[in-house]
């Protein structure tokens, strides 16, 4: 005789038939999760800085990031664009640009620099006291309206470096007309 638990697993669940068997194998197939395996996930981009990025680089630094990090930060914000052939090729032209631009501006600092120097000294009048003292000082704003006056030339008085002048002589100013070049200008203090 059988067993009750063995009486109870054939009757509940009978024998499939073949075609209830089809149904089976269908209704599984269907219902199950089918998995694709994506391969090797990349855990860095290379990328060009559009922007300059305090504690990462300067604008035009190629870069290699975590994904996650360009993908929440730098690509919403703007501040960087992933490296493809156009895009270098793009910012190497971007650069080449700027290089002329910067040389062209070294050139022409240069030449205003020898200009200063082959004038000779401008004479700056001022009140005169006792002796050689003169009433006041000479300041770089004063040195800035002589050269626009005389040579129709604008200079930023930010950039303009004037020893103490308290007397009447000659002295040497510095302008600093670009970061590599810096003009000696002679003044020339008298009283009136």
């Amino acid at each position: 005789m059988a067993s009750p638990s063995t009486l109870s697993l054939t009757s509940a669940f009978p024998s499939p038939s073949p075609s209830s068997s089809r149904r089976l194998t269908a209704s599984r197939r269907a219902t199950s999760l089918v998995i694709v395996a994506q391969g090797k996930v990349k855990k860095y981009r290379q990328v060009i800085l559009t922007d300059d990025i305090e504690e990462l680089g300067r604008k035009g630094d190629t870069l290699k990031v975590r994904a996650g990090f360009y993908r929440n930060f730098l690509l919403p914000k703007g501040k960087a664009t992933l490296l493809t052939p156009e895009v270098l090729k793009e910012m190497q032209l971007e650069q080449e640009r700027i290089e002329a631009e910067k040389k062209r501006v070294k050139e022409e600092s240069q030449q205003l620099a020898r200009v200063f120097e082959t004038i000779g000294a401008f004479k700056i009048p001022r009140k005169g006291g006792k002796g050689k003292q003169i009433f006041g000082s000479v300041t770089a704003q004063d040195v800035v309206d002589i050269i626009k006056s005389q040579l129709n030339r604008d200079v930023d008085k930010r950039l303009v470096t004037v020893p103490e002048i308290r007397e009447t002589g000659e002295y040497v100013a510095e302008i600093k007309l670009h970061p590599d070049v810096t003009a000696r200008v002679r003044l020339n203090v008298y009283a009136k």
